[in-house]
């Protein structure tokens, strides 16, 4: 394993590990954990592709404490930086939570760039007066992150998540900027997508994995799945069954083996 550091264009330093051999993919982390949440699943898959595992800014190393720098077009173009670095033009994306969310706009706004995309557990599109709550709700999380601290900030929400989340969110606040987890919780200001019916523009392959919380509910991805004119839903859903890193990647990397070898050169 290899790892780096890539400049943004803005300028920020963005952390990320790489391993394995072949076309590349890149595994995005959700929003609480960083990059090595995902460690597990690169293993699992890095004789089959050269795999990137960027810390998302203001998480992990790529530390980033400017709220107006945590858009979803800069996460986006931060992506692209990473993957100008490498001398990638194209890569499968593939990611959980805040991650799948990336992928996904990459592959709407980006369409030359992406192979094919994985979106692990999909995040809620917040339409209408749901976009208000999760603004309130992400706004909270930083509020008592500043007062109390990370952890603190976190417990009160861990709950209401799979196990796994909860224990890759743990695992990665020891690696934590506090004042950069702060400034991330400002993304809740921006909208990933208008509606669902946005991403019936994505035309690379997707293969969709359901979650089963509130925050990434199963019925999202099936919606997703049936808009999306080359998506099909995986048969493996994000579930309280899994409960560590570990669980997460054996659950779910013989499916995307499988979609890895199908998709054309």
């Amino acid at each position: 394993m290899t790892s780096l550091s890539v400049h943004a264009d803005d300028g920020l330093a963005l952390t990320a590990d790489v391993l394995g051999s072949g076309p590349p993919l890149v595994l995005l982390h959700g929003g609480g954990p960083d990059r090595h949440s995902l460690r597990p699943l690169a293993d699992r898959l890095a004789d089959l592709a050269t795999v990137v595992l960027p810390d998302i800014r203001g998480y992990g190393a790529s530390v980033c404490a400017d709220p107006a720098l945590h858009t979803w077009d800069r996460y986006t173009r931060d992506l692209l930086d990473v993957l100008d670095a490498l001398g990638h033009p194209r890569a499968v994306l593939a990611g959980t939570g805040l991650g799948s969310t990336i992928a996904l706009r990459t592959a709407l706004h980006f369409p030359g760039r992406v192979r094919a995309a994985i979106p692990i557990g999909v995040e809620d599109i917040e339409e209408d007066a749901a976009a208000s709550a999760e603004i309130a709700f992400l706004d909270a999380f930083a509020a008592r992150a500043a007062a109390d601290g990370l952890a603190a900030a976190w417990d009160p929400i861990l709950d209401n998540f799979p196990p796994v989340v909860g224990a890759m969110v743990r695992d990665a606040i020891p690696r934590s900027d506090p004042a950069s987890v702060i400034a991330a919780a400002a993304i809740a200001h921006d909208r990933s997508f208008a509606s669902v019916a946005e991403l019936a523009r994505v035309s690379a392959p997707v293969l969709v994995f359901p979650g089963t919380d509130d925050r990434h509910p199963r019925a999202l991805a099936e919606r997703c799945a049936r808009v999306m004119p080359r998506a099909s839903l995986a048969p493996v859903a994000i579930s309280d069954r899994l409960r560590t890193a570990a669980d997460l990647a054996a659950a779910v990397a013989p499916t995307i083996r499988e979609f890895l070898r199908a998709l054309r050169p």
